[in-house]
């Protein structure tokens, strides 16, 4: 026998009336029940509610992982996954995952290296928020500035700043598909960040759904909570929705270079000058090194190669004059140096092919998809040659290595430790990224894994005191327990990634979301009450 519409009506003015009761249901029939009483107008949530039993979540889940290592099936899933399709949305699961005790994880475009924004191992259940529909850009090139939701990438980003100028580009990250939102919350570097600064540098204003499922902006939300979240790491002190960014002016043509030295070229003595002067160079450069295993070389054996990759913010003939004068070591000629616009030098520069237009920045696709495990230094000081002479032996002990340098100075040492949450300015040569990268879930995961690390334990010397980029986050250096999470113990990573900002972003933390709520492995935990004066 059908229910009448009059008694549907009483079972729900009877659960409003006796929430406890939504407890004991199946955790996504409750959380689909709240959702329908915390929302001003009709919506069929359920159609944006994925479970393990809807065909679709497998799908949703791997396309969203960017690092396939954390999907497997010997790993947690999510109970189900939620993607909201507006604001008020997100503000209704808030509440609804606070009300009914849910553990949520948050995901943008799913690039967290350790798989924080999909999966949970220090506790479960847990279900995801998906925010990849929230993909609206706006530009306003009179103003200089974009309002970009969260669930944009970087890529969709350029692409609507292009499209409306050509002179006009925004400091943020060189991989194109990274989601915008979980991006900034570490700070984001780019290759116009010794012009610009990062991209939380370029951050005027910002919408979150706090604990409380209010949406707050800059000016709601106070300084000190915007202060957090331009570097603080996501996933701590709420659900970013949007950014409104400064843009920053760049030239109608821009020059960019590739130029690749072997062990055989006298690479290691090249890199060894790289070292004394990219942090000095005209701040219209940028010149980042990658090296990585090259093809035959002397009787067919592996070789290291260093691929030097450049964008100057002017025409080839300045930037010849500009390396003759800083860096002729690496013996740049016109024939290396291509003449392009700015929309066309981020696609060069994050290593697409020479016929791949600007249109391909809106098909979200990462190319670059596959098993990786990586860890970062600061480099205050140039690395020896003969260590940088080892690390080359140990490069060739892995399959398919990657170590990138990425140069600093300029405006990055222009801008104070404590303007943002992101602390590694001046005094900073370079950034080191140690990355390794197979195809497969293997028995072999643990030989890559021990290598990276053994990398990373024999360069410990030469890069102290040793800190991190929070967002090529690191689990091998601490976690968080849980619910009960020690701030004593979580400095141990926290100063790493944070240095003296960590305890200010305890405060915050305290202030904001005093019950960690928002929480992971290495979310900020609240200040204990001993510290909190």
């Amino acid at each position: 026998m059908a229910c009448s519409g009059s008694s549907i009506l009483l079972f729900f003015v009877f659960l409003f009336l006796h929430p406890s009761l939504l407890l004991s249901l199946p955790v996504q029939d409750s959380f689909l029940q709240c959702l329908s009483q915390n929302s001003e107008l009709s919506f069929p949530f359920s159609t944006i509610l994925y479970t393990p039993k809807n065909s679709s979540y497998t799908t949703i889940l791997q396309s969203s992982a960017q690092n396939p290592r954390f999907t497997t099936p010997s790993l947690p899933k999510p109970e189900f996954i939620f993607t909201p399709l507006q604001e008020s949305h997100i503000q209704a699961a808030v509440i609804c995952s606070k009300q009914l005790g849910i553990h949520l994880r948050v995901l943008s475009g799913g690039h967290d290296y350790e798989g924080l924004s999909y999966v949970s191992e220090i506790e479960k259940p847990f279900i995801v928020v998906n925010l990849a529909n929230l993909r609206s850009i706006s530009v306003d090139i009179d103003d200089s500035s974009a309002w970009v939701e969260v669930g944009a990438t970087n890529g969709e980003l350029y692409y609507r700043i292009a499209e409306k100028s050509k002179t006009h580009g925004f400091p943020a990250g060189l991989c194109t598909t990274i989601g915008i939102g979980g991006h900034i919350t570490g700070g984001a570097y780019g290759y116009l960040m010794r012009k610009y600064g990062l991209a939380a540098d370029n951050v005027i204003d910002a919408r979150i759904v706090d604990v409380h499922g209010r949406v707050l902006d800059r000016k709601a939300m106070g300084k000190d909570l915007f202060w957090a979240i331009r570097g603080g790491g996501g996933g701590s002190f709420g659900i970013i929705t949007a950014w409104k960014v400064k843009l920053v002016p760049v030239p109608s043509t821009v020059t960019v270079f590739q130029i690749t030295k072997t062990l055989e070229q006298g690479a290691i003595k090249i890199l060894n000058r790289w070292q004394q002067v990219a942090d000095k160079l005209n701040e219209d450069l940028f010149i980042r090194v990658t090296l990585q295993l090259a093809g035959a070389g002397n009787g067919g054996k592996k070789t290291v190669s260093t691929t030097y990759i450049s964008l100057f913010l002017g025409d080839a003939k300045r930037l010849l004059r500009v390396m003759q004068d800083s860096f002729p070591e690496l013996g740049l000629t016109r024939q290396d140096c291509i003449e392009t616009s700015w929309i066309n030098s981020v696609l060069f520069v994050a290593g697409y092919s020479n016929d791949t237009t600007p249109e391909f920045l809106l098909e979200r696709k990462n190319i670059y998809k596959g098993y990786f495990k990586a860890k970062s230094d600061y480099a205050k000081e140039p690395i020896p040659e003969t260590i940088l002479e080892g690390l080359w032996e140990r490069l060739l002990e892995e399959e398919r290595p990657n170590i990138a340098l990425t140069p600093y100075g300029g405006m990055m040492s222009k801008i104070s430790e404590n303007q943002t949450p992101f602390p590694h300015r001046k005094g900073t040569l370079f950034m080191i990224r140690y990355m390794t990268s197979w195809d497969h879930p293997s028995k072999n995961d643990a030989k890559h894994l021990d290598w990276i690390r053994n990398v990373y334990e024999y360069m410990k010397p030469y890069v102290q005191p040793r800190t991190a980029y929070v967002n090529y986050r690191d689990l091998d250096l601490g976690m968080n327990k849980k619910t009960n999470t020690s701030f004593k113990e979580a400095s141990v990573w926290g100063t790493k990634y944070f240095k003296d900002n960590f305890r200010r972003l305890g405060l915050v933390k305290t202030k904001v979301d005093p019950d960690n709520f928002f929480r992971h492995e290495q979310s900020i935990p609240p200040l204990p009450f001993s510290m909190r004066n």
